[in-house]
């Protein structure tokens, strides 16, 4: 299993000149099997489509491994207005 981070973009809205976007993470075998979960996790209107797709291994000299604990999502996102 590894750990994938997809870009996703979605259909463009009535009233709407670029498409909505949003970044998704996701755990899979292959990278088929990572497209299609990253799609699932599809929080915008109509369909998606993956624009860019990253099997991540490493970050800054560390390795990502994975250990399963559950079920969901735990993340923390700071933005704008933190």
């Amino acid at each position: 299993m590894h750990l994938f981070a997809a870009f996703l973009g979605g259909e463009l809205t009535p009233g709407r000149m670029g498409e909505d976007h949003e970044v998704v993470f996701v755990v899979a075998d292959d990278m088929i099997s990572a497209r299609r979960a990253a799609k699932a996790k599809w929080g915008g209107d109509g369909r998606a489509h993956v624009d860019a797709l990253t099997q991540i291994d490493m970050i800054d000299g560390y390795a990502i491994g994975l250990q399963e604990a559950g079920s969901g999502d735990s993340t923390t996102t700071e933005g704008y207005n933190a």
